[in-house]
């Protein structure tokens, strides 16, 4: 029975976009854990001034795959901690005096520890839960460099978030700010908002085998203020919102989950590169 309510809780409650941490709703009893391994891609050589696409004769880019470790263990069914360890592999061609320059950087980047905080009500087959989640994100990635993969800076996050779900529907809106600390190298990124929406159908599971699937669609919108001048990391201002499909395979413990995301519309600040579209793939065991 806590495998089968375990998995159900860790493979719905996976939001990539979000700064939630991914597994913060499993599993539901005292001295629980999960852990899962995840892959997701960005970039684009798409240039915009504003929403507007240009002309990018030079073929400035931006290209990021992050592999991310993360876990997460129950003191109770309310209280639980969280921890997001990335491995950053990114790639860009920019303009140096005039002339593109490719630049690349690998390495551990900033570790995200979080608090969730859950109060659940249950009615029959139907469960929500209110949560609210304080982060802090840990400067241990470099702020060396032409290309660092971090500024170097102590953040602080909080994500406020409902679920609504029966053994058919499932529901997740999850609201989040991060407030980013002054960094080193006078670097300062901007603060960030968003908000992730997750809502779809339980249409299959075998109750013999404790196998099934799910099938959602995901809304994510996120508003980002620029960073200054000074700073050299793939940060960028603007505002964005992308939408695509879940799938998520499940079997006892173990999951699998893919994620398309299509960029619906964005803005940036000033002239920059486009994010593009993006994807990621999980696998992840609870127990």
């Amino acid at each position: 029975m806590k495998a089968s309510v375990s998995l159900f809780m860790l493979i719905v409650a996976l939001p990539a976009s979000a700064h939630q941490p991914v597994m913060d709703m499993a599993p539901r009893w005292a001295d629980g854990f999960g852990f899962q391994l995840r892959h997701e891609h960005y970039g684009s050589d798409e240039r915009k001034r504003g929403s507007d696409s240009i002309d990018n004769p030079l073929g400035i880019g931006r290209f990021v795959d992050t592999t991310w470790i993360e876990g997460v263990y129950t003191f109770d069914r309310s209280l639980r901690a969280t921890i997001k360890v990335p491995y950053i592999d990114q790639l860009r061609i920019a303009t140096i005096n005039g002339s593109s320059v490719r630049q690349q950087n690998q390495g551990i980047g900033d570790v995200v520890l979080g608090l969730p905080l859950k109060r659940y009500k249950n009615q029959g087959a139907t469960t929500q839960n209110w949560g609210l989640t304080p982060s802090i994100r840990i400067p241990t990635g470099t702020s060396s460099g032409d290309f660092p993969n971090s500024d170097g800076s102590w953040d602080m996050g909080l994500s406020v978030s409902y679920s609504w779900e029966n053994p058919f529907i499932y529901q997740l809106y999850d609201l989040y700010y991060w407030h980013q600390g002054p960094g080193k190298r006078s670097m300062q990124t901007g603060d960030s908002w968003g908000l992730d929406v997750n809502v779809g159908l339980h249409p299959w599971h075998d109750n013999d085998e404790n196998t099934g699937l799910f099938v959602l669609w995901d809304v994510s919108v996120r508003h980002d203020d620029a960073p200054n001048a000074q700073n050299l990391t793939t940060a960028s201002g603007g505002d964005r919102v992308q939408t695509g499909p879940i799938l998520v395979y499940y079997r006892d413990s173990f999951m699998v989950r893919a994620e398309f995301k299509l960029l619906a519309y964005e803005r940036v600040d000033g002239l920059g590169t486009s994010r593009g579209n993006e994807f990621s793939l999980a696998v992840g065991f609870a127990f």
